[in-house]
C-alpha cells in the first residue's frame, strides 16, 4: 500500500511539473496581455502542486528523487508529444533509457 501511495504522489507530481512547465512556456511565448499573466499564473499553481506532491511521498527524499527522475522523464515525453507534438529522436530515447536506469538504481539499490 505504501508504494501505491508513493506511485500516486509521484505520478501527480510529474504530471503537475510537466504541464506546469509547458503552461509557463506557452504563457511566455504564445500569449499576450492578461491571457499571458493568467497562463503563467496557472503554470505556477501547477508547479506548486508538483512541489507539494513530491514532498508528500512517504519515502526518504534520497530514495524518492531517483524514482521521480525516472518517472519525470517518461511523463515529460508524453506531455511534450501531447502539448507540442514533439516526437523523441534517438538521442533522447538513448539518454532517456540511461536516465530511467539511473533513477531506478538510485531508488532501489541497497548498500
Amino acid at each position: 500500500m505504501k508504494y501505491l501511495i508513493v506511485f500516486g504522489c509521484l505520478f501527480v507530481a510529474t504530471l503537475a511539473e510537466s504541464y506546469g512547465d509547458a503552461t509557463v512556456r506557452i504563457g511566455l511565448f504564445e500569449r499576450t496581455g492578461s491571457a499571458q499573466i493568467f497562463t503563467i499564473f496557472a503554470g505556477a499553481v501547477l508547479l506548486l502542486v508538483y512541489g507539494v506532491m513530491l514532498n508528500l511521498a512517504p519515502l526518504p527524499f534520497a530514495r524518492i528523487i531517483g524514482f521521480y527522475i525516472a518517472t519525470l522523464f517518461l511523463v515529460w515525453q508524453a506531455v511534450a508529444f501531447a502539448t507540442f507534438r514533439s516526437i523523441p529522436n534517438a538521442p533522447i530515447l538513448i539518454g532517456g533509457t540511461l536516465i530511467v536506469a539511473g533513477g531506478l538504481i538510485v531508488s532501489f539499490w541497497r548498500s
